[in-house]
């Protein structure tokens, strides 16, 4: 029985939580067996913030910044479609995309939301395309892909992606990527963007 309830707030077009991927992957792992981790979909780019990649210049040298940082690495393909510059960036869309994957397997939330986020930053494939969907649903295995499309695009998946955002909020994450413990006193953030997995579970350890 899990001792611990966390929440991880992450957006799958955010390139810090690319960043953070394998670390918050690493620490559910090896806390498995203490921790009971809830998913949710952050809404970055939401509404009028739902632009080309092309609206926003500046996102290139955050990526430099962000894999000098974490190490992590941006795919040909993601600079294929940045150079393009049409791809555009909609949370809405990449959020009915998680919702729509872990309505399969919710145990596998945190793989999928590794996964979508690798089509973007590895292969560059927007997150609002089924075809994109489809793939990761293939490529993931164990889960209907057919199924997983469908849901993509039912607008009962995109009210589910909706309410993730209004926890979110409530919960009073205002950056990403946010890890939460959630404790009789109320939540609070364990480790940041740049914390490894060994330095969250001892921030875990100590409460």
């Amino acid at each position: 029985m899990a001792q611990h309830r966390l929440t991880y707030a992450f957006d799958a077009y955010c390139g810090w939580c690319y960043g953070f991927g394998p670390t918050i992957r690493e620490f559910a792992a090896a806390n498995a067996d203490r921790i009971e981790l809830t998913v949710l979909n952050g809404g970055l780019f939401t509404g009028p913030r739902a632009q080309p990649v092309s609206a926003y210049p500046y996102i290139p040298q955050a990526d430099a910044r962000i894999g000098e940082l974490t190490g992590a690495v941006f795919g040909e393909g993601y600079a294929r479609a940045f150079a393009d510059g049409t791809a555009v960036l909609d949370s809405a869309d990449a959020a009915a995309a998680l919702v729509a994957l872990r309505q399969q397997a919710p145990e596998r939330t945190l793989e999928f939301a590794g996964a979508l986020q690798r089509a973007w930053y590895v292969d560059g494939r927007p997150l609002s395309d089924p075809a994109t969907v489809r793939a990761v649903a293939e490529a993931a295995g164990g889960v209907d892909a057919d199924a997983v499309v469908a849901a993509h695009a039912d607008p009962a998946t995109r009210r589910t992606a909706e309410a993730d955002f209004r926890e979110v909020r409530r919960l009073g994450v205002d950056s990403f990527p946010t890890l939460l413990l959630h404790t009789p006193g109320g939540v609070r953030r364990l480790g940041g963007p740049m914390s490894d997995a060994r330095t969250l579970t001892r921030a875990l350890d100590r409460h």
